[in-house]
């Protein structure tokens, strides 16, 4: 094999690598959200058949809750789906929009992974994910009892996510 048909195959393995690199050690550092302190968006989804329906009242219902983007094809979301099983364990509830996503796929995806979500809307347009401020899944979102957003992740909820910036801000909004 001559030197100059490796050069792809590093080329390629150089940008797998820094694209790796990227989503496990460069969380943390996404833009910020407009959003945080404010009340977050009306909840305008659709209903995916088989699944509980997230409603704009469940958003504001007194609970300090998450509100977790993702998708059937998202890689990402399958390595934080874990973590939110983990998170919906410990009662806290986790409300889901399925973004750009058939709803069968949606679905699928819940029955093979375990399904962590209180309620389920979907978002097949994006256009209630252009609302959040949200440019990407998987993105999770930390909402007050009376609806104000008080944490955007825009990145998978990964062991050290959770213990460095989600979980703190989850004890301090069940502690007020």
């Amino acid at each position: 094999m001559s030197k100059l048909m490796l050069v792809p195959v590093v080329t390629f393995a150089a940008i797998g690598g820094v694209f790796a690199a990227g989503m496990f050690f460069g969380q943390g550092e996404e833009l910020p959200s407009a959003l945080i302190g404010q009340p977050a968006p009306a909840v305008e989804v659709a209903e995916i058949d088989g699944l509980t329906p997230f409603t704009d009242a469940m958003l504001r219902d007194g609970e300090v809750k998450i509100v977790n983007f993702w998708a059937s094809w998202c890689a990402p979301c399958r390595i934080e789906h874990p973590n939110l099983e983990t998170l919906a364990d410990e009662g806290i509830p986790i409300y889901g929009v399925n973004y750009k996503d058939f709803d069968a796929n949606a679905v699928a995806f819940l029955n093979d992974l375990g399904d962590p979500y209180a309620a389920v809307g979907a978002d097949p347009r994006g256009d209630h994910a252009i609302d959040w401020g949200v440019y990407g899944v998987p993105e999770t979102f930390l909402v007050d009892g009376d609806g104000t957003i008080l944490l955007r992740m825009a990145s998978p909820v990964t062991q050290r996510e959770l213990a460095n910036r989600l979980r703190p801000a989850l004890d301090a909004a069940l502690a007020n």
